[in-house]
């Protein structure tokens, strides 16, 4: 190695990032550095002394195609007598199918003979953007976007720089390949993209690990749209991550499909909240229907006590309870003394209003175990209880021969309030016998005796027993 000139020269060799082979004219390999052994995976003594022809490698072009020898670059330019720049080229072992990319320069060196000339080749190895991108044609026919940023530097506002787009982004962004490439993913970004979903990413990335977001980006024109965005790390031959490549996917329809559910949902739920709110409304309004419907099936709307049918239910009750204690059982029937002449003389009114007082008087006149009602018109029934059929006589009294316990006062804008005094009558069977009674019966007998008390004189109570 006398003619290479000087230690420090050598030692820069030994140190670069690139691989360095000097070649005689003749194509022998007189020095290789630590780069170049590394890259082409063979140690120094097995690579000095070796020439082009040598048959434990080949050379192939970017299609895969294999080079004649006088194509390798170091027979290029010693048969065309020019410089090599950049060129592209694959190595392959011969027992292997794996090939390394290099990417070539190679000039010749030296003066005069052959014997004082040499061939320098210098390479670096390009195997995982060449590998990247022998997909080139699967990347730019594909639906998705992609991009391809270098993992260098992610750091705002420098990184991460976009080295690849392919066909789909330029239609999905409208930024042109020359105009992205060189720039960061930021330039998507806009006021509305989640921050969190930024700080997401930039964690993944600076971790060197893969993730997933969806993400609200706005391309060149300003139109906001959504992506599916995946980002995965490219990791070289040698265990680095060197660059990241996004695949995105347009579900802007999709997105806004799912917010138009979303709202269909909380709407329905909002209806269905109204709905049920609206169910205990009209649950509760119907359940007060149905009380006032049952007070109207059982109560007299006027007088505000049971009417006939619920008398008829509650005395059926009453004559078995009757029967179980070893009672007397008694119905009678009441009739307000001359009514007619109380409505003719007052009016109906005056008249309802009378009516309604010796409703009022009868809650007070029976206990709470008797049953009494409006049977009608002017007229009231009653049924109790009686230890002794001399009980009778103390009801009849309580109801008749109070006249002057019984009126109403009533009040005219023009004249003076007036009382009105009414007395009634009362018709009382009494039932005598060891059977069931019978209520229609005793109803019939009550009511004649009611006549008898009418015929006798009015505000008096006659009393039938019945076997």
């Amino acid at each position: 190695m006398s003619d290479i000139s000087g230690l420090s020269l050598q030692r820069l060799l030994e140190n670069a990032y690139i691989g360095v082979v000097i070649h005689k004219w003749d194509t022998e390999i007189v020095y290789a550095n630590s780069t170049a052994t590394r890259l082409l995976e063979l140690d120094t003594e097995s690579f000095i002394g070796k020439d082009s022809w040598d048959p434990q490698w080949y050379f192939v072009d970017e299609d895969g195609k294999r080079l004649m020898v006088e194509q390798y670059p170091v027979n290029k330019v010693k048969r065309t007598n020019q410089d090599l720049k950049d060129d592209i080229i694959g190595l392959q072992q011969e027992d292997s199918e794996q090939i390394r990319w290099f990417k070539v320069n190679a000039y010749k060196e030296g003066q005069g003979n052959s014997e004082s000339q040499f061939i320098v080749v210098t390479f670096n190895d390009i195997s995982d953007a060449k590998n990247l991108f022998s997909y080139q044609d699967i990347l730019e026919n594909t639906q998705d976007a992609v991009i391809v940023t270098d993992a260098s530097e992610i750091a705002y506002p420098l990184g991460p720089k976009i080295i690849y787009v392919n066909d789909a982004f330029e239609k999905l962004t409208g930024y042109s390949a020359s105009e992205a490439i060189g720039e960061t993913p930021r330039i998507l970004q806009g006021e509305l993209t989640s921050k969190e979903s930024k700080d997401r990413i930039r964690t993944a990335l600076e971790n060197k690990e893969a993730v997933t977001e969806t993400l609200l980006n706005y391309d060149k024109s300003g139109r906001p749209y959504w992506v599916e965005m995946s980002i995965i790390p490219l990791i070289s031959g040698y265990g680095e991550v060197t660059h990241f490549a996004a695949i995105e996917r347009d579900v802007s329809e999709r997105k806004f499909l799912i917010e138009q559910l979303k709202r269909k949902n909380e709407d329905l739920k909002a209806i269905k909240k109204d709905l049920l709110k609206l169910v205990e409304r009209r649950s509760f309004e119907l359940q007060r229907t149905k009380e006032k419907l049952e007070l109207i099936a059982y109560i007299d709307p006027l007088t505000n006590i049971p009417n006939r049918r619920n008398f008829l239910d509650q005395t059926q009750m009453l004559i078995a309870t009757c029967q179980r204690q070893k009672l007397f059982f008694a119905m009678g029937m009441i009739d307000l003394d001359d009514f007619k002449k109380v409505n003719d003389t007052y009016g109906h009114a005056i008249g309802d209003a009378v009516l309604s007082d010796f409703a009022a008087r009868l809650k007070k006149l029976f206990r709470s175990s008797d049953v009494y009602c409006r049977y009608g018109g002017e007229e009231f029934a009653f049924a109790v209880g009686l230890i002794s059929k001399e009980g009778a006589n103390h009801v009849g009294k309580r109801l008749a021969s109070q006249k002057d316990k019984f009126h109403v006062t009533v009040s005219n804008k023009q004249e003076k309030p007036e009382k009105i005094i009414y007395s009634v009558s009362v018709g009382i069977a009494i039932y005598d016998g060891a059977e069931l009674p019978d209520k229609d019966l005793l109803l019939n007998e009550a009511d004649a005796a009611l006549y008898q008390a009418k015929a006798a004189g009015k505000n008096c109570f006659k009393i039938h027993n019945v076997k």
